[in-house]
């Protein structure tokens, strides 16, 4: 198999070249043809010594996918390619992993979580690419230090990818990749950008705010729970309201999807399958509550009383998911069960 000569987005790194640092491998890189894919995902989960805060970096043809895990659940996934980063769906990542079996590869690491919020960070935020002095790489520690930066470091040596916390201009915490003693930046520094006096090193460095923890997507059983429950509050208003409840759903839909848009996936029709996206569980509550809000405020201007039982009886079977993310607190009407 030959290898991608696909680059990172805005370097001259080879995406299939790239390596993070890992506080323990569970799996070294391996081609996707000796990995069951599923049987690994269910391990992470499921067995107490697996059940770890790490990530899984796939290499695939021209793409370098990280999904990041929590206590062995995977929760959310970014995407490095030649046209940029991005955070992408996992479902969507995983089916990438699976088509791609003979030609991919995977890695399964540990890494501590404020590593895994850099990491997520570095393909969630805008990454600024800043110029690195080809004779002088170590110039670019003095210049933040100059400018009082403060924020994320992402340096990218010979395919090494390495993370430094910035505070005033001063590194207060790293990740280092291949190197076992996270606090021995100095030693760190002096290997991997000495001098050399054969060859040429690829060195890349980019610029990024901090962040203190991961941002987890919805999982699709939960985006599924929430498109049922909008289903139902619509159906049950228009069996409150006839020729009303259905129609004014489906308008308040249309005039709020601009402000919250995990409506738009929401409300995609029962028939038809869910299209892989990547929702925040607190979008996704905040914009449903809103939703109902609109919508049975004005179905209580037609028939008064209404909006307790439609609550009721279209959110039973989820209720507990619903308490637990605050959707009912942030309605005036109580329920009784």
């Amino acid at each position: 198999m030959r290898p991608s000569q696909a680059v990172l987005s805005g370097t001259p790194v080879r995406l299939a070249e790239l390596r993070f640092p890992a506080r323990r491998v569970h799996v070294q890189r391996t081609r996707l043809a000796y990995i069951h894919l599923d049987n690994l995902l269910h391990f992470a989960k499921a067995d107490r010594d697996a059940r770890v805060d790490g990530y899984i970096v796939a290499y695939l043809p021209d793409e370098l996918a990280v999904v990041f895990l929590r206590e062995g659940e995977a929760i959310t996934a970014v995407a490095f390619t030649e046209r940029g980063r991005a955070v992408v769906p996992i479902p969507a990542v995983l089916d990438q992993i699976r088509d791609e079996v003979e030609r991919g590869e995977l890695a399964f690491c540990e890494a501590p979580p404020a590593q895994l919020a850099w990491m997520y960070q570095s393909g969630a935020a805008p990454a600024r690419p800043i110029p690195i002095p080809p004779t002088a790489p170590r110039e670019v520690f003095t210049e933040l230090k100059r400018q009082r930066y403060a924020g994320i470091l992402e340096l990218i040596v010979d395919g090494g990818v390495s993370y430094f916390g910035f505070v005033d201009g001063r590194v207060q915490t790293a990740f280092l990749c291949d190197s076992p003693d996270p606090t021995a930046v100095e030693a760190y520094l002096d290997r991997v950008l000495a001098p050399r006096s054969e060859g040429s090193r690829t060195v890349a460095a980019s610029l990024f705010p901090s962040v203190e923890t991961l941002v987890p997507q919805a999982s699709p059983v939960l985006v599924e729970a929430y498109r049922d429950v909008f289903w139902r509050i619509a159906e049950t208003a228009e069996r409150e309201v006839p020729g009303e409840g259905h129609q004014r759903a489906l308008k308040v839909r249309d005039l709020l999807v601009s402000i919250h848009r995990p409506l738009a996936v929401l409300s995609t029709p029962r028939e038809a399958e869910l299209a892989p996206a990547v929702l925040a569980p607190e979008a996704m509550a905040f914009g449903l509550s809103d939703w109902s809000l609109q919508l049975l405020e004005q179905l209580e201007i037609i028939a008064p009383g209404v909006a307790p039982t439609v609550l009721r009886d279209a959110t039973r079977p989820h209720r507990y998911v619903l308490q637990r993310a605050g959707f009912y607190q942030r309605l005036p009407w109580p329920v009784s069960w």
